[in-house]
């Protein structure tokens, strides 16, 4: 029930209007259960900037530490990213894509994710 109510609030700004283009501050955090058992929480604590690509199209790009706290291990501090493009095709459908990046200690390897959608407003 919830996932689709999170996926619509994060692809929201990628389809609002833009009153103002330019840097921002996202504060985030993704935790995590199984159950009723709690895994972890990562959170983001990043600078941005936002802008629009012509008429129809948006983008975002930012970084900044990442504070990791995996359940019974110890909190680590990071670095991660997101990039983001937003596309509105119709007056009430838009396509949205994101790439985003999470650096490991303990090896020279990034954690990658992806996400694409579509938002069909009504």
């Amino acid at each position: 029930m919830f996932k689709p109510v999170i996926a619509a609030l994060a692809a929201a700004p990628l389809f609002a209007g833009a009153a103002f283009a330019g840097p921002y501050v996202n504060v985030e955090t993704n935790a995590g259960w199984t159950g009723d058992n709690y895994t972890g929480a990562t959170t983001d604590l990043h600078v941005g900037y936002e802008g629009d690509l012509g008429d129809t199209a948006s983008y975002y790009v930012q970084a900044g530490p990442a504070v990791v706290a995996v359940d019974g291990v110890d909190t680590e501090t990071q670095f991660s990213g997101k990039a983001g493009l937003g596309l509105g095709v119709a007056d009430n459908l838009g396509v949205y894509g994101e790439v985003s990046f999470l650096t490991a200690d303990d090896s020279d390897d990034l954690g990658l994710g992806g996400k694409l959608g579509l938002k069909y407003s009504f």
